[in-house]
Formats: C-alpha cells, sequence, structure tokens
C-alpha cells in the first residue's frame, strides 16, 4: 500500500520537529541535509524558547503553542523510551534516544531597562502581554536582587518571565530526529539539493548532487539558505540570512540563574536596519559557562568573525553583569537566522508550486518555535482543525514573494496563483510500527556555515523531464 511520501529538506531542530510530526501520523518521511544533522543553524544558536521578546499577534500565538508543546513532546519521547538495560544482547544502537541531551530547562528569564525611558517601554510591552496571555511579573528591586545576587543595580524596571526556558539546541533537535526515525523515518546525509524535477506543474523530486529524489510532498525547512533553494526549486522565496555572535566564558561557579537581557533586546529582534545591532543577553549552560551576545547584522554568508562585533557584544554584556569583567572567555562563535522582512514565519503550501512546503523564516526564534512550527505544518498536511489561525503565516505575503537575492532570469514560472493544497489522499495511511554547547564557529571551515554550494540558482526542468 502506497504511504504518501514526504521529503524534508534540512535536518536542523525546524526539519527534525517537522520530520517527527509527519512520521507520527504515519507518513512516509525522509530527511535531507548537504551536511549533518543540526550541524549548522541549530548548532550555533543559545537554545532560547522565550514568550518574553514577542509582543502580541501571530508570533506570540506561536511562541505560546509551542511553549506549551515542548515539555509534552519531551515527556512523550521519554515515556516512549525503553527501561535501560544491562543484559545480554542491550545496545545503544537499539535503545530509544534520551531526552536528556535536550537539558530542558524552565529557568524563566528577567528582563530588565537600565534607563527611565526604557522603564516606561518595558512596562508598557509588558502589560500588553499580560492582556495577550503572558505571565509577565513586574520586580521590585529587592527581588531582582534576590533572583541574581551578580546583575548591576543600575536597572530602572524588571519584568519576570516564568515560562522563558532553555535547551541545548543541538541535542534537543537529535532528541526530535531520533523519535522521528524511531518511528519510520530516514535521514539522508551529504544531499545538497540542486534543482526539481516538475510534472503537471507539481514537484515531484529533487535533483541532489548524488542523486534524484522523489516524494509527493517537499518540505523546505533550510533555515537561512530556503531563500536559495526555493530559487532553486523555482519559487523563490525573500529569506535571508542575518549574522549573530556570542562569547563563550569558562566554566563559572553559579553566577547567572535566568535568562537576563537588556530591554533594548525586543527592538533589535524587530529591527529592519542591516547595519550592526546590539544588546545585552547573558544566560548560564548546565556545564557552568556564561553565553553572552548578542548581535544582528546583514553580512550575506560571510562566516567570519569581527572583533568589533564581539567587542560590542562584551560591552553591552557588562552593563548588566559587571562582575564578569575579569573572567576568561573561552571562545566565539556565530552563525545566520533565517531572516524574512516582515518578521513572521513561513508555515504553508507553496501557492506557485504545488507539492513544495515551507516551515522556516524564524530567524533567532526558530529553536523554541520548532514544534509548534511542525504542529501546524502537520495540522495544515491532513486537512486538521489547526491549533492557530495559519493565515498570518502564509507564503504568498509580500513580504516573503518580493525580490529574492540570487534568483537568476529564466527559472521557471510558478506565479500563477493555486488553491490551497492539502496532502495527496492519505486516508488509507497506517503508522509505522515501532548540554554539552552547541559546536563553536571553526571560521576556517567551509562547510560550517558557507551557502549551499557554489551552483548558481538552477532552473526547473521541463515538465516530463
Amino acid at each position: 500500500m502506497h504511504r504518501t511520501r514526504v521529503v524534508v529538506l534540512g535536518a536542523g531542530i525546524v526539519g527534525a520537529a517537522c520530520a517527527r510530526e509527519l512520521a507520527l501520523a504515519g507518513l512516509d518521511v525522509l530527511v535531507l541535509d548537504r551536511g549533518g544533522a543540526a550541524a549548522a543553524t541549530t548548532a550555533h544558536g543559545e537554545g532560547n524558547i522565550l514568550v518574553s521578546d514577542k509582543g502580541p499577534g501571530p508570533e506570540l500565538d506561536l511562541a505560546l503553542l509551542s511553549r506549551r508543546l515542548w515539555p509534552e513532546v519531551l515527556a512523550e519521547i521519554a515515556d516512549r523510551a525503553p527501561a535501560p538495560s544491562d543484559g545480554p544482547g542491550a545496545s545503544l544502537s537499539s535503545a530509544h534516544p534520551s531526552t536528556h541531551a535536550a537539558e530542558w530547562d524552565p529557568k524563566g528569564g528577567i528582563v530588565v531597562a537600565t534607563t527611565e525611558e526604557g522603564a516606561a517601554g518595558l512596562t508598557r510591552f509588558a502589560a500588553e502581554q499580560r492582556a495577550a496571555g503572558v505571565r509577565a511579573e513586574p520586580i521590585q528591586a529587592r527581588e531582582v536582587r534576590a533572583a541574581e545576587p551578580f546583575l548591576t543595580e543600575r536597572h530602572t524596571a524588571a519584568v519576570h518571565y516564568p515560562d522563558d526556558a532553555q535547551v541545548q539546541p543541538a541535542g534537543a533537535a537529535t532528541v526530535l530526529l531520533g523519535d522521528a526515525l524511531a518511528h519510520g523515518a530516514e535521514l539522508r546525509t551529504g544531499h545538497e539539493v540542486l534543482g526539481a524535477v516538475t510534472r503537471g506543474g507539481r514537484l515531484v523530486a529533487v535533483r541532489t548532487g548524488r542523486g534524484t529524489v522523489d516524494g509527493d510532498v517537499f518540505v523546505n525547512a533550510t533555515g537561512p539558505w530556503s531563500g536559495e533553494v526555493s530559487a532553486r526549486l523555482g519559487a523563490p522565496v525573500d529569506v535571508r540570512p542575518r549574522r549573530g555572535e556570542i562569547l563563550v566564558t569558562a566554566p563559572l561557579p553559579p553566577t547567572v540563574f535566568h535568562k537576563v537581557y537588556d530591554a533594548d533586546y525586543v527592538s533589535a529582534v524587530g529591527s529592519d536596519d542591516t547595519g550592526l545591532q546590539t544588546s545585552a543577553v547573558v544566560e548560564a549552560t548546565r556545564g557552568g559557562s556564561v553565553l553572552l551576545g548578542s548581535s544582528r547584522r546583514h553580512a550575506g554568508f560571510d562566516d567570519r568573525l569581527r572583533p568589533e562585533v564581539l567587542s560590542a557584544v562584551g560591552a553591552k554584556a557588562l552593563r548588566l553583569f559587571p562582575s564578569l569583567a575579569d573572567v576568561p572567555v573561552m571562545r566565539a562563535y556565530g552563525g545566520f537566522r533565517p531572516y524574512v522582512p516582515d518578521h513572521l514565519p513561513l508555515i504553508g503550501a507553496d501557492p506557485r508550486l504545488a507539492g513544495l512546503w515551507h516551515a522556516g523564516g524564524h530567524e533567532g526564534a526558530g529553536i523554541g518555535l520548532s514544534v509548534g512550527t511542525a504542529r501546524l505544518l502537520r495540522e495544515l498536511l491532513l486537512g486538521e482543525r489547526p491549533s492557530l489561525d495559519p493565515a498570518p503565516f502564509r507564503v504568498d505575503r509580500p513580504a516573503v514573494l518580493g525580490t529574492a537575492e540570487g534568483v537568476q532570469d529564466g527559472v521557471q514560472d510558478f506565479s500563477a496563483p493555486a488553491a490551497p493544497e492539502r496532502i495527496p489522499d492519505c486516508s488509507t495511511s497506517t503508522a509505522p510500527d515501532g548540554r554539552a554547547e552547541g559546536a563553536a564557529l571553526d571560521a576556517t571551515s567551509p562547510g560550517s556555515t558557507a551557502a549551499p554550494g557554489t551552483a548558481a540558482p538552477t532552473p526547473a526542468p521541463e515538465e516530463g523531464a
């Protein structure tokens, strides 16, 4: 019996989450990645699962859904894990993936203002969030001191967000992907997408450097490379890389107990400025190191670490935690966020090319929003009632279908509008039986953050090719 085959392009955390949802729904899932699983953007993130940085609107709705799902998903995986066995024949290869690698930590967040103007803005923002269902609790100086004894006393307002959390991003992606594989999904690495094969106006296969891969549905979950990959498939979307850097201190005794950031971080996230944006974001890892961020800048796929950027990041962090001034910085790393001009993800079918779906454009929120994105994608694919209104994330938004950088003349025209797509009939399908820190960016490694190959975007073959 034929089961609907879904090919997920990208094995980062969003692709892993999508693969898991679809495999659990009984679909035949294949995950392709040009490198290794969780080896690019996911491995270079902080692991934030935040509601504190999002104002009322569709992204906050998605964040609240994801925040509810994260502990549920991890609990489901843990419940299915076999009991440890030391008996004959026991092996790690046959064991279900442990959720410990995800390093789930519902530590909460504290947002502080350091100016009177910032205090007024933070107070308004938190009130709007509370009206939208976010737990945002103003706290007084004495409470701040008790919660974060090393935080500067020169703050003018503070808000506690109990629902902010953290995971180890590569570990969390591995847990999600491992659960997908346990439910019948397949992973193939070393498959760079080079082009499309279409038939009757539908995407029926992708051409990779290692051969053609066919499928019924293709999900573009390639993060910052979504724009280039979609152009190669003949249906470009305007997703661009936005660079960020993080400093990592040597391991310390307990020093930072929540995710703590300056209120100006929210405006930096939402900024359209293509220049350097920095704000103070400080949090500890389970291993004792402290992560100091953050920066945002448009630099294409230039993966060089810039000393002036790292200096600016460090200076902002020291405004919040002056006691870190003499702490050694062990290393620095950076990565690329998938930026969309209107700051909303893409979740849904491409109206220009049947068979192509998108799950991306989360910028710096992909870790936190991954499980909610995957749930919504599954619901849309299967024609189920969606957990939230999907309209704001549709692909045919002006910000998404604007001129995408790098698209060359000759790409096949898929501009004619199409009716909303659902997955090909799979009503008879049956389910199959069955914080170590993220890796540092190696600026000398061409495979870690470079664009997916050097080949120019390839027009889709003529129908029937």
